[in-house]
């Protein structure tokens, strides 16, 4: 039986994209109370079913395949920008897929303005008209309004007009960092892009035999599987550690992990990868809010996606990737070490070097030591400092990691960072190896 939030959730699933939501309007359709509504139409938002914008209110939008998250839709357009919809209210859930700025000759402009353009310009009303008419939303800077002809346009068309306080040049950067910041999320694998669905996955009821479980291992040659009730929701998950030994008359309840470790389908690869392997796990269940079943991944799954991750070229460069890209490796002798030059970047208010990019410098060279020992993918699970003194901007540091222990699922460096010969930083990194099973 489904509740009353899933039930709101299903319904604003079946609207129309376009379509204004309310509180009051939910709770009097679906007869809730007005609490129940505000807390399901949250989640949707969250989930990316519909967007909430000041002056205009609640829309249901087009959820955006991940593959395709780079885009914006013109509702995101004015969050980004602060802006006011001035126009054209019905076409913000529409997508933007490139963006145009007015700053020359009207007939010039013109002939880069296409059908599906957002045209960023000032109080240059001929040029909004024209715009609307070519399929383009508009963006106007500065603050300006624009003619109630433009309006009326835009609202035949379901085109939006969005007015900013900001200058032209600002507004550039702040789409343009929006769009880069989601194709950065778009290098990001999540559990969802990888899960085997519900309907490929394998399962047992609490109120099965055993024997239940003997035959459905004989079938599919595995040994994990989550448990579920009648509703579709986990409720724990049994393996052969559990079965092995014990008499058959019990019941898969009787000898399950209740409360299982789970995961959502947003949280990253890299974080399950972690999870499983701290808490020593196999098998992750996959699971909505609500805790229904959605899928699960294995160790093997994780494995392979980390694999594909690193054979894939980085389109946007994160806060990490700025940091370690100058890097340069160096070997003398049987001495290896990496050396960098600490830039603006990389410093605090004092310009001295930050202590969260020492760390990451630091983890990155133990991690470049590793790979050479351990073919695999590791993890870095602590880092422990033990001794650090300030270093300056634009001074060169050399990083020696030196293996301290190996195993077949761990390894220990100890680092030690060195300036002009002196030790400036000294620390000791653990990671663990995400092996195949």
């Amino acid at each position: 039986m489904t509740t009353k939030h899933e039930q709101i959730l299903d319904y604003i699933r079946q609207l129309e994209v376009g379509s204004k939501i309310s509180v009051r309007g939910i709770a009097k359709e679906l007869q809730v109370s007005e609490g129940t509504a505000y807390r399901a139409i949250k989640d949707a938002e969250a989930q990316g079913l519909v967007s909430t914008i000041g002056r205009v209110g609640t829309i249901r939008i087009e959820q955006k395949e991940h593959e395709h998250i780079e885009k914006l839709t013109f509702a995101e357009v004015v969050k980004v920008v602060e802006g006011t919809v001035i126009g054209g209210r019905a076409g913000l859930h529409k997508t933007l897929n490139k963006f145009v700025i007015g700053a020359m000759r009207l007939e010039d402009m013109m002939r880069y303005v296409e059908d599906g353009n957002l045209l960023i310009v000032g109080n240059r009303v001929k040029a909004h008209q024209y715009a609307l008419e070519a399929g383009a939303a508009v963006l106007i800077t500065g603050g300006f309004d624009t003619t109630d002809n433009a309006k009326r346009l835009a609202d035949e068309l379901e085109l939006p007009i969005i007015s900013t306080a900001y200058d032209t040049f600002t507004v550039a950067t702040m789409i343009n960092r929006a769009i880069y910041d989601r194709l950065i999320k778009k290098e990001i694998m999540l559990v969802e892009d990888i899960l085997i669905p519900i309907e490929q996955t394998h399962s047992l009821r609490p109120d099965q035999q055993l024997s239940d479980w003997h035959e459905l291992s004989r079938q599919t040659g595995h040994s994990r599987f989550p448990v579920i009730k009648e509703n579709g929701k986990i409720c724990g998950v049994v393996t052969a550690k559990d079965i092995i030994g014990r008499e058959a008359t019990l019941t898969i309840g009787q000898v399950m992990t209740h409360h299982p470790i789970t995961a959502s389908p947003k949280m990253s690869v890299a974080s399950a990868a972690h999870v499983m392997i701290w808490e020593g796990i196999e098998l992750l269940p996959v699971v909505d809010e609500n805790t229904h079943l959605l899928g699960i991944i294995s160790r093997q799954d994780v494995l392979k996606a980390m694999q594909y991750i690193q054979k894939q070229p980085q389109v946007g460069e994160t806060f990490d990737d700025l940091i370690t890209t100058p890097l340069e490796e160096v070997e003398e002798g049987d001495r290896y070490y990496v050396q960098v030059e600490i830039t603006p970047q990389m410093t605090n208010h004092l310009g001295m070097i930050s202590t969260g990019v020492l760390t990451t410098l630091m983890v990155n060279a133990g991690d470049r030591l590793l790979r050479r020992y351990q073919k695999g993918d590791l993890v870095a699970d602590t880092l422990n400092l033990y001794f650090l003194k300030p270093v300056q901007i634009e001074q060169k540091i050399r990083i020696y990691p030196r293996l301290f222990e190996m195993g077949r699922k761990f390894g220990k460096v100890e680092i030690d960072v060195l300036h002009e010969g002196k030790l400036v930083a000294k620390g000791m990194m653990n990671a663990q190896l995400i092996d195949r099973k």
